[in-house]
């Protein structure tokens, strides 16, 4: 089963850099086994928000910031781990 992995950024704040090392990351990590996709806003919102399978892991507007340190991504991979039944 595929595991799909959505990522919302602020399209108007010049996130899409974040989004596509993060999208780099997790191919590297799990290749050919995800299905992602970005959604840039089309206004200014400040949003990195990262689901998977439709389920929020990853919230800078709750306070999670980027994923930009190995504990926040490690966080991710995790959740896609265990919608791989891992």
């Amino acid at each position: 089963m595929t595991v799909k992995v959505h990522i919302i950024y602020c399209g108007g704040c010049g996130y899409r850099p974040k989004f596509t090392k993060l999208k780099t990351l997790l191919e590297d990590e799990f290749p050919g086994e995800l299905e992602i996709t970005g959604e840039g806003t089309p206004s200014t919102t400040g949003w990195f928000e990262v689901e998977v399978n439709n389920k929020l892991v990853h919230s800078k507007k709750n306070r999670d910031g980027f994923v930009d340190s190995e504990s926040k991504f490690k966080a991710v991979v995790t959740a896609i781990e265990q919608a791989m039944g891992k």
